[in-house]
């Protein structure tokens, strides 16, 4: 199908682009990749009357990895993420994640800002952001501000951003040495939006696990921490019967979604069934590293 009837600007610095942003009142837009937006505008499921184009705006595309913290600009594509050696160490359950997200030339385009504003209960990278406990900084006519990433995201294609605020970058949390992970997302076809998903992060005190982190998505309308799940792995020994509670609890927790792909029931199955799978995991992982 044929866009809508736009007007486009390519403005060359974050003031000039919130500016038009808060001249339009709500009906532009911000382009960084396209990948989602462009099909959206395709199927008239979004009309802009102006797109605001973030390609020439100096600053918004680095990956820094410090003591401290882990900070990627708005405009970071997937294929950056994926290409990142110092990502790869410091913080790998997110280029895990990312390399399940759609194809090839979509990872080059793709940006994590883009997918952050747009939302999608299905979108491997607000999950990951969620689960991390990522801050969001973003900049608008008003100045900046941080938003928690469990914040930003209001509902299904829904965010608290402001119609003139621009996500700048995403700023996580480093990661303890040691801390396991573990990711798995299931699609009707490798590359497609999930059914559902599941992330986890937990540290070992000793025999047990600690600060267990477990989220969902594309089973629920937004990605989201499920808590019974972390409680039913804290202090407990990373083995079958731990994961298999944590994942019954993740089961009994989420309230799934129903679409023509799967109902709910399943996709309320499928999270636990994925669950226990990526725990499992993870310990193999930590086996295979040790030998």
């Amino acid at each position: 199908m044929k866009l809508p009837a736009f007007d486009y600007a390519c403005p060359e610095t974050l003031d000039e682009a919130t500016a038009l942003l808060a001249e339009a009142g709500g009906d532009a837009k911000v382009i960084a990749g396209g990948q989602s937006l462009l099909p959206f505008m395709a199927f008239r499921l979004a009309a802009p009357s102006l797109l605001v184009d973030l390609r020439k705006i100096a600053g918004l595309d680095g990956i820094e990895v410090a003591d401290g913290e882990i900070r990627l600009g708005a405009m970071v594509r997937w294929r950056d993420i994926l290409d990142s050696a110092a990502l790869a160490r410091a913080l790998p359950l997110l280029p895990a994640a990312i390399g399940h997200v759609a194809h090839y030339q979509i990872r080059n385009r793709g940006t994590l800002g883009g997918s952050l504003a747009h939302a999608d209960p299905a979108s491997e990278f607000p999950c990951i952001a969620v689960l991390c406990g990522a801050s969001v900084d973003v900049v608008g006519a008003g100045g900046h501000r941080t938003i928690p990433a469990d914040e930003l995201i209001a509902g299904p294609m829904e965010t608290t951003l402001e119609d003139d605020e621009i996500i700048v970058a995403v700023r996580f949390p480093r990661w303890p040495e040691g801390r396991r992970w573990a990711f798995d997302e299931f699609a009707l076809r490798h590359g497609d939006l999930a059914i559902a998903a599941v992330a986890a992060a937990y540290d070992m005190d000793g025999p047990h696990i600690a600060h267990a982190r477990v989220a969902v998505m594309g089973a629920t309308d937004t990605p989201q921490r499920v808590p019974p799940a972390e409680d039913a792995l804290n202090g407990r020994a990373p083995d079958d019967d731990t994961f298999g509670a944590a994942a019954a609890a993740a089961s009994a927790a989420i309230e799934p979604t129903e679409d023509l792909h799967a109902g709910a029931a399943y996709r309320r199955a499928l999270v636990g069934t994925l669950l226990r799978r990526a725990l499992a995991e993870s310990c193999a992982r930590e086996r295979e590293a040790a030998e």
